[in-house]
């Protein structure tokens, strides 16, 4: 693993009001990792991954991808750079096809005059793209490419919704809670799909209060407490018990670990 960051935060700063949502948090995220961000309710991770993917503006605080300085100042922002995020809404319009989701914001125009002056799509090729992607992933159970997703189980629209992150995020994915509302076989297979999206070199931020999940795909976690971040540990070398004891603050991590 590349010890340069692809993606970092120094000194974040968000305040609600009285409320301090962010106080001087840290984050890093390496080339080719699935970094966990776990922590208790209102420990700030939210706002956290809110700054990184464009929705929320920091207060103070700086923020990098690839070395560069990062002023996202909307969500489209960040995406134009390379970050994609599947919320835990999923961000999906039932009554469209799986191809028009998986392209929502970003379709393809036909060629030519028939693109550029009547703004035709081209369904063919947006179709084949859609398919290419979900196949690589392994999704192809899905048979119809122009069903609408309200025909679709939780674990397919979790899917496609992680399909479309990875067909265009060129930088970093986000996953927010992505086996949230998931019974086990459906979660079984998202975390097949985390996996395979790290194989194509894609680093992903995983937010999960599954600590099986967390983990299982894990390379390190990052433990968010009191608006920032406490500390980041290996998941080879701490328990689960112990992760939960230092992200409620029972147990105060080790010199080493604290970042």
């Amino acid at each position: 693993m590349s010890r340069e960051p692809i993606l970092t935060a120094r000194g974040l700063v968000k305040r609600y009001g009285r409320v301090t949502a962010l106080d001087h948090a840290d984050f890093d995220l390496y080339p080719g990792e699935v970094l966990a961000v776990i922590g208790d309710n209102g420990a700030g991770k939210s706002s956290l991954i809110k700054a990184i993917s464009g929705a929320i503006h920091p207060d103070d605080g700086e923020m990098t991808l690839e070395g560069k300085p990062i002023h996202f100042r909307s969500p489209m922002e960040a995406r134009d750079a390379g970050i994609e995020t599947v919320y835990q809404t999923l961000a999906l319009s039932p009554a469209l096809s799986i191809a028009d989701n998986m392209f929502l914001g970003r379709e393809i125009r036909k060629p030519g005059v028939m693109g550029s002056w009547f703004r035709m799509l081209d369904r063919k090729a947006m179709e084949k793209r859609a398919r290419d992607k979900l196949t690589e992933l392994g999704l192809m159970t899905i048979q119809n490419i122009g069903q609408a997703v309200e025909t679709l189980s939780g674990g397919q629209r979790q899917g496609v919704a992680v399909a479309r992150a990875a067909a265009f995020g060129s930088k970093v994915v986000i996953m927010d809670e992505p086996t949230a509302a998931l019974g086990v076989k459906e979660s079984r297979r998202v975390l097949e799909l985390i996996q395979d999206v790290k194989k194509r070199g894609l680093p992903i931020v995983l937010i999960s209060h599954n600590m099986p999940h967390v983990f299982e795909v894990a390379d390190r976690i990052h433990i968010h407490r009191l608006g920032k971040r406490l500390t980041v540990i290996n998941p080879t070398e701490y328990t689960m018990s112990d992760a939960v004891a230092f992200m409620t603050g029972a147990k105060t991590p080790p010199a080493q670990s604290i970042a």
